[in-house]
């Protein structure tokens, strides 16, 4: 089916890397300067691996990405994940207006947007949401 168990593991040590240069305050700074600029929280984390050479924020910095930006009141107000999937099914939604005929692509749709509705359940009941939060198709 086409799903390999290949995996990428974080190293078992939690200590800073001595080669990591950054306080922890640049850090967050660098989380916030980042965020103003409309990045999500893994996109935020890319971009600290890759152009600052921070290996794992939670240990660099002490705390995650997403309780930084929580703590500042800068977090996204829906989650990413949730986000993302609202993003495909508009995309799915898109193409069904072109391409009427594609019932595979309206199947697709019926399947994300079950996963939208569980996954807004879940943060409703964890209070992430707001208990009167709905998704709106349009």
């Amino acid at each position: 089916n086409g799903k390999g168990i290949s995996k990428s593991a974080i190293p078992y040590r939690r200590s800073v890397p001595n080669w990591q240069k950054l306080t922890p305050d640049e850090i967050k700074e660098e989380i916030h300067k980042m965020s103003r600029q409309g990045l999500m929280p893994s996109r935020i984390g890319i971009n600290l691996r890759d152009r600052l050479g921070v290996a794992q924020v939670r240990f660099a910095a002490g705390n995650k990405i997403l309780r930084i930006l929580r703590a500042k009141g800068m977090a996204p107000e829906v989650p990413e994940d949730l986000y993302f999937l609202m993003k495909k099914a508009l995309s799915i939604r898109k193409h069904l207006e072109r391409n009427r005929k594609d019932k595979d692509a309206k199947y697709r749709l019926i399947l994300v947007e079950s996963r939208i509705h569980r996954l807004s359940r879940y943060y409703r009941k964890k209070q992430v949401l707001t208990a009167n939060w709905k998704y709106d198709a349009n």
